[in-house]
């Protein structure tokens, strides 16, 4: 696996992080009122390059004027993290174990942002391409000691009104293996929309008095290149839905592109790229959004990078040759996560405090001074 590849990527990074380069009419100091953390699961700075090239040499990304980088092993020995503590990490500003959901390294509930956020009656929303229940989504709103407890994961939806999700798994709400409840229908007598007839009714959605659980599919959704097209329209959905109910509150938003990550376990380079140019398109409606609102700051990361995946010899524009490090796994042939350190893209009041070189952690803590919290 050919490293030097990375050294022009993290000078370029490093000479990207001055504040001083904020395009004109970006206020600094100012804090911003609604927070949207955009996450690439698995998106480390190859799948970035990869994305762009494969997206004729652009990315919606491309604009953002901030950019840093955060080092995201977990609180184990082994430098490697899993989405669950990666995730843990930006939700509650803790290092912890390979596993968790919104738990420290002692098994101690942390409270994630989202849950501030609600303290504070701000309007919340979590959105992804992967069950709802999975690790990302989860460690903002659920606090389990092991990430593989979906219907343990799926009660904490009742307990904590998040006011829109958008995802899979249905399935842990409303076929529940481990007792009778239907989750759905608690969810409804909550006042909740709940629905699963994604997209014609989602796009005829006018109203924003009852909460929103929208799910995609019963189990996880379908890759891009099988035809789910959802995330960038959902993304918008959800901030606007957000945004008309903040009673100037503001709001606080997680989305992610879920299988990005799964390109690179599978060792697929079509994969990986399809999914990627997803999730830029998502960030593109977001940061439209942002532009016009003048209020928002959004922030784009991965928790780690997947695959040792890298943009080798004989790639062309729309045509990469892709490579994978030394990390399968020979019994399941799936590659692993690395322990590269990831970039952080920052748009928006607020986005000065996101250059440089920092812990995983340091994203929370960011997030909750801005916010005020």
């Amino acid at each position: 696996m050919k490293h030097l590849l990375f050294l022009p990527f993290l000078l370029f990074t490093l000479l990207a992080c001055n504040s001083s380069k904020l395009p004109s009419g970006h206020a600094i100091n100012k804090k911003p009122k609604n927070v949207i953390l955009m996450i690439g699961d698995g998106m480390g700075l190859s799948q970035i390059t990869g994305g762009m090239y494969m997206n004729n040499n652009k990315l919606n990304l491309e604009q953002f004027p901030i950019v840093g980088l955060h080092k995201n092993y977990p609180a184990d020995k082994d430098l490697i993290t899993d989405s669950a503590a990666g995730a843990t990490a930006f939700s509650c500003g803790c290092k912890t174990y390979n596993a968790a959901i919104g738990m420290n390294a002692d098994t101690i509930p942390c409270k994630t942002i989202l849950e501030y956020a609600e303290e504070r009656g701000m309007p919340t929303g979590l959105v992804a391409t992967c069950t709802i229940e999975h690790a990302t989504p989860a460690s903002f709103i659920a606090h389990s000691k092991k990430r593989d407890e979906f219907e343990n994961i799926a009660t904490y939806f009742l307990k904590t009104e998040v006011d829109l999700f958008i995802g899979g798994g249905k399935k842990y709400f409303d076929q529940r293996k481990t007792d009778n409840r239907n989750l759905c229908e608690e969810l409804e007598k909550k006042g909740y929309l709940v629905s699963g007839d994604f997209k014609d009714e989602l796009k005829n959605l006018t109203q924003t008095t009852q909460n929103l659980a929208y799910f995609t599919a019963n189990e996880h959704p379908v890759p891009v290149e099988q035809g789910r097209d959802y995330l960038p329209f959902a993304s918008k959905f959800a901030v606007d839905f957000l945004q008309k109910r903040t009673n100037g509150k503001g709001f606080f938003a997680m989305i992610e592109g879920s299988q990005i990550d799964w390109g690179g376990h599978a060792g697929n380079t079509n994969y990986i790229t399809t999914e990627m140019i997803d999730f830029d398109k998502a960030v593109g409606e977001v940061l439209e959004f942002a532009k016009k609102d003048g209020n928002t700051l959004v922030i784009v990361t991965a928790d780690h990078e997947t695959g040792g995946f890298a943009v080798l010899k004989g790639s062309k524009i729309n045509n990469i040759v892709g490579g994978f490090g030394d990390v399968m796994d020979e019994k399941t042939k799936n590659w692993y996560h690395t322990a590269t350190m990831i970039p952080v893209f920052a748009y928006g009041p607020g986005a000065e405090h996101f250059s440089g070189i920092y812990e995983n952690t340091s994203i929370f803590d960011k997030m909750k001074s801005l916010l005020g919290f």
